[in-house]
């Protein structure tokens, strides 16, 4: 298994896991990234942004999942952990907690805070995240996209002192 920065050969096969994972779960509807307009171009949409990034996971030579961090208030230095999912065959292997590690120590060098919204019927991605630290907010941050989401998480990336 392999954690590596997505390349533009990487972004119909990261596609294709988000939307038949989004697919499964009955979430194939607006307001959720199976419509993001960036979907078929993550590669250049993470590249495009100032301290982003979007990893993908391989095993062998099959992308088999991803993450991203991308800036969501730069005034606040918020960034949001973004687009993670994972092939069915890679679910249970500990790749989620892998990609988390990965991405929060990324965000931890550019950010303050890191955000995300989910849904609390996925109860495996929120355990996950409450796992990792992250607080339950009771309302989405201002300028969140994703209308259909109704789990908004919150994690302080830096200690007090810093």
């Amino acid at each position: 298994m392999r954690i590596r920065e997505i390349t533009p050969q990487d972004d119909l096969a990261i596609k294709e896991i988000i939307q038949n994972s989004l697919e499964s779960l009955g979430l194939a509807i607006e307001g959720t990234a199976y419509f993001d307009p960036q979907l078929s171009h993550l590669s250049d949409y993470y590249q495009s942004l100032p301290h982003a990034a979007y990893w993908v996971v391989q095993i062998d030579d099959q992308v088999v999942g991803g993450v991203g961090i991308a800036p969501f208030d730069e005034q606040k230095q918020i960034c949001e952990l973004q687009k993670l999912y994972l092939a069915p065959e890679a679910v249970g292997l500990g790749i989620a907690n892998q990609l988390m590690e990965k991405a929060l120590s990324y965000a931890k060098q550019n950010y303050r805070e890191c955000y995300l919204e989910t849904m609390h019927a996925l109860t495996p991605a929120c355990k996950l995240y409450e796992k990792f630290g992250f607080h339950l907010m009771s309302a989405p941050l201002p300028g969140s996209d994703h209308s259909t989401m109704d789990a908004w998480y919150i994690k302080n990336l830096k200690k007090d002192s810093e």
